[in-house]
C-alpha cells in the first residue's frame, strides 16, 4: 500500500499546493429600511456539510483565483511569530447590520410525474419592508425558477453583478442527481444565492425578486409568460455578437480597461487555485482511505508478535487518531475553502459578462457618434439618440463602479477569511498529530528503559 511508504500521521506530499484558507459569507451591506420598521433577528445558520469534488467533473455544482492579485493585505511583521497569535490578532472590523429581509431555503421535496422528476425547495421570507403586503411568506420553488430569477435580474440590471447560481451537474461515480448529498449541496447554494440578492443594495428591490419570494406557483408561472419572448432574447444575443465582431470598444474609460485586465488575471488565478484545491482534497481523501486500512494492520499483527504487542497497539492508536484528525481537516476544506473558491470562479464568469454588456452599450454609443459625423441630415435624430445613450452609459458606468467596489470588498473579505480558517485548521491538525506521536514516543522510551534496568539486575 502507498500509505506504508509514508510516516503515518503526516499528509501526503503534494506539488504546487497553494496556501489556502476559507471564509464565511460577507457581512450584509447597510440598506435603508422604512421608517419605524423593526429588524428581525437573523435565522440560525445551517450546519456545515462535507462536499466531494472530482477533477474529471467539469460542471460541479458547489459554490466554489487568489487575493494576492492586488491590494491584498499581508500579516504585519510586528505580529508575534506564533501561528496562534497571528490568527488571533488578524481580525476584521464588524460591519453594522441593518437587514430588513431574511430568507431561508429548506425542506427539499421530490416530485415525480409522468414526464419528469424534480426537486422543490421551501423559500421562507420574513421582512419588515412596507412594500410587502405581509411580514412573512412561504412558497415552493424548483431550480428552473431560480434560473428564471437570475435571467430577469441580468436583463433588468445588465451592468450589475448578479450572484452566481450553482451549475446543473451529475458527478460521475460520486453523487447521484437526487441523492441526499446532491440535494443538500444545491439547497445551500440556492440559500446563499437568494441571500446575496437580499444583501445587494439594488437587486434586493427588484420587482421580479419580490414576486419570486411572494407569489404562489401558479402566479409565478403566469408572471413568467409576460416576460420577453424567444425572438426578443435572440435579438439581444445577435446584437451582442454583432457588437463583438465589429471589434473592440474605442472609447472605453481607463477604469474599465483596468477592470478588464484585473479580471483576466483574477480568472486565471482563481481557476488554478480552485483546480489545485480540488486535487489536494482528492489526494487527501485517498490518503485518508489508506490510513483507515493502515492502522488495523498493526492491530492484527499483535496476534503473532507477543513481544511487541504494546508497541504495535500504540502505533495503531496513533494512526487512528491521526486518521480522525485528517478527516476533520478534510471536512474543513470541503465546508470552508472549496465552496468559496468555486463561487468566485463563477463570479469571474459573471463579471466578464457584465463587462461585455457595458462594452456593448459603449459600442452602440460609439457607432452613433460615427454615424452622426457621416450623416448630417439625420443630425437632430442622432443627437437625441446620442444624448440618451450618453445618459445610459453614464448610468451603466456609475452602477458598475459602485457594484465593482462592493463586490471586490466582499471577495477580499471572503478570501481572507477562507485562507485564515484553513490555516488555523492546518495548525490544529499538525499540533494534534505531533502531540499524539510525542506521547507515544515518551511511553515507548520509558518502557525501553524499564526493560533495560530489569535485564541489568542479577
Amino acid at each position: 500500500m502507498e500509505a506504508e511508504s509514508r510516516v503515518p500521521g503526516l499528509p501526503p506530499p503534494l506539488s504546487g499546493s497553494p496556501t489556502g484558507s476559507e471564509g464565511g459569507a460577507p457581512a450584509a451591506a447597510p440598506r435603508p429600511s422604512p421608517p419605524g420598521a423593526a429588524r428581525a433577528p437573523p435565522p440560525p445558520a445551517a450546519p456545515p456539510e462535507e462536499l466531494a469534488f472530482d477533477d474529471d467533473e467539469e460542471d460541479l455544482e458547489v459554490f466554489s483565483k487568489d487575493t494576492s492579485l492586488t491590494e491584498a493585505n499581508s500579516f504585519s511583521p510586528l505580529i508575534p511569530t506564533s501561528p496562534s497569535s497571528m490568527i488571533n490578532q488578524y481580525k476584521f472590523e464588524d460591519e453594522p447590520e441593518l437587514r430588513d429581509l431574511f430568507i431561508t431555503v429548506d425542506d427539499p421535496e421530490s416530485h415525480i410525474t409522468a414526464v419528469e422528476t424534480f426537486i422543490t425547495y421551501r423559500v421562507v421570507t420574513k421582512t419588515s419592508r412596507g412594500e410587502f403586503d405581509s411580514s412573512e411568506y412561504e412558497v415552493r420553488r424548483r431550480y428552473q425558477d431560480f434560473l428564471w430569477l437570475k435571467s430577469r435580474l441580468e436583463e433588468a440590471h445588465p451592468t450589475l453583478i448578479v450572484p452566481p447560481l450553482p451549475e446543473k451537474f451529475i458527478m460521475k461515480g460520486m453523487v447521484e442527481r437526487f441523492s441526499d448529498e446532491f440535494i443538500e449541496t444545491r439547497r445551500k447554494a440556492l440559500h446563499k444565492f437568494l441571500n446575496r440578492i437580499a444583501e445587494h443594495p439594488t437587486l434586493t428591490f427588484n420587482e421580479d425578486f419580490k414576486i419570486f419570494l411572494t407569489a404562489q406557483a401558479w402566479e409565478l408561472s403566469s408572471h413568467k409568460k409576460q416576460g420577453p419572448g424567444l425572438f426578443s432574447r435572440m435579438g439581444q444575443t445577435v446584437r451582442a455578437v454583432a457588437s463583438s465582431v465589429r471589434g473592440g470598444v474605442k472609447n472605453r474609460p481607463h477604469m474599465f480597461t483596468d477592470i478588464n485586465d484585473y479580471m483576466e488575471t483574477f480568472n486565471q488565478k482563481i481557476n488554478l487555485i480552485d483546480k489545485i484545491s480540488q486535487r489536494i482534497y482528492k489526494e487527501e481523501r485517498g490518503y485518508y482511505c489508506e490510513m483507515k486500512e493502515y492502522g488495523p494492520i498493526h492491530t492484527l499483527w499483535c496476534a503473532s508478535e507477543d513481544d511487541i504487542v504494546d508497541s504495535l497497539k500504540g502505533v495503531a492508536s496513533c494512526i487512528d487518531k491521526c486518521c480522525k484528525a485528517t478527516e476533520n481537516r478534510m471536512a474543513g476544506l470541503s465546508e470552508n475553502l472549496l465552496p468559496v473558491l468555486h463561487e468566485y470562479v463563477l463570479y469571474s464568469e459573471i463579471l466578464t459578462g457584465v463587462l461585455k454588456r457595458r462594452d456593448q452599450i459603449q459600442a452602440e454609443l460609439d457607432s452613433k457618434v460615427d454615424a452622426l459625423s457621416n450623416k448630417k441630415a439625420e443630425k437632430d435624430l442622432l443627437t437625441e439618440e446620442i444624448g440618451n445613450l450618453e445618459d445610459k452609459v453614464e448610468c451603466a458606468n456609475n452602477a458598475l463602479k459602485a457594484d465593482w467596489d462592493r463586490w471586490k470588498q466582499n471577495m477580499q473579505h471572503d478570501m481572507k477569511t477562507a485562507f485564515l480558517n484553513v490555516t488555523e485548521n492546518n495548525i490544529h491538525y499538525y499540533e494534534q498529530c505531533l502531540a499524539t506521536w510525542e506521547s507515544f514516543l515518551t511511553s515507548q522510551t520509558v518502557d525501553l528503559h524499564l526493560g533495560e534496568d530489569s535485564e541489568d539486575k542479577p
